[in-house]
């Protein structure tokens, strides 16, 4: 990315700590849990940088502090320390987490949208696929009917659910379709950051397959930026232009896509890498 051109967000220091810590912690962890007091370090200093339609990978395995990420960036979780920019809030000159709780409605509603591993956690399945939509739009403060529908039929048949269906309950969809309706509802309000959290688990591969291609479709069709988490870095290989490599909370690799496959410096990174061989 060019040096000047200003991240749409940048994370700096976060920290999730469960426990009070102790003056030994950063010198007997271990993995991510300090021997001499217990303290587990969630996300452990964690920075990074995401750019205007740039899809940024994040990938480690189970506990790697991947999902903590997500949800201290969409207030699901209270970060123990850190700050957080979007270039569309104040123009990137206050962190999010300073926010006051109308503020951060607004920035989850507006500027962000989330795409969780269960869709149970995204979507409220006794509503149907068209009020789960129109639902976020209500939040962002549009009161038009009219515009909510069409907005809703846009959505979805850009993720190829049939209009006919729009009527009907996600409780009565198949995994990958559930999916796909929490992709439109995270797109409700055209916003400049998509989170992706583990989208693909659990999904038989040929479901896998049509879920990837979706989110290039999307990229391309609406210029988001994403931030994609994943334990897999195949999934990763095939969306993301960089790449950022957890292990026990902390960033152990980054760098471009192609050169994390090519030249793996880590040996977590090494397994990875040799693992889709």
């Amino acid at each position: 990315m060019p040096l000047n051109e200003t991240p749409i967000l940048s994370v700096r220091n976060l920290t999730v700590r469960y426990g009070d810590g102790c003056p030994l912690c950063r010198q007997k962890l271990e993995k991510n849990r300090c021997t001499a007091c217990g303290t587990v370090w969630a996300v452990n200093d964690i920075s990074l940088d995401l750019y205007q339609g740039e899809v940024l990978g994040i990938v480690g395995e189970s506990g790697s502090g991947k999902s903590t990420l997500m949800q201290c960036l969409y207030f699901d979780l209270e970060p123990t320390a850190g700050r957080a920019f979007l270039s569309d809030y104040k123009n990137g000159s206050k962190s999010i987490w300073d926010a006051s709780a109308a503020e951060k409605r607004m920035i989850k509603n507006i500027h962000m949208g989330m795409v969780y591993q269960n869709p149970m956690m995204g979507l409220r399945m006794n509503y149907s696929a068209a009020a789960n939509i129109a639902e976020k739009i209500i939040a962002a403060g549009s009161r038009s009917a009219g515009q909510m529908t069409a907005r809703a039929k846009e959505l979805l048949e850009a993720v190829e659910i049939l209009t006919s269906r729009m009527g009907e309950a996600p409780r009565n969809f198949s995994g990958g379709m559930q999916q796909r309706v929490q992709i439109s509802k995270a797109l409700a309000n055209n916003p400049a950051l998509l989170l992706l959290d583990e989208v693909t688990t659990g999904l038989d591969v040929s479901v896998q397959a049509k879920v990837l291609d979706l989110i290039r479709t999307i990229k391309a069709r609406y210029g988001v930026s994403i931030l994609l988490v994943s334990h897999d870095l195949a999934i990763v290989r095939m969306l993301a232009d960089r790449t950022i490599v957890l292990l026990d909370g902390k960033i152990v690799e980054s760098g471009l896509t192609d050169q994390i496959l090519e030249d793996p410096q880590h040996e977590y990174t090494q397994q990875l890498v040799h693992s889709i061989i």
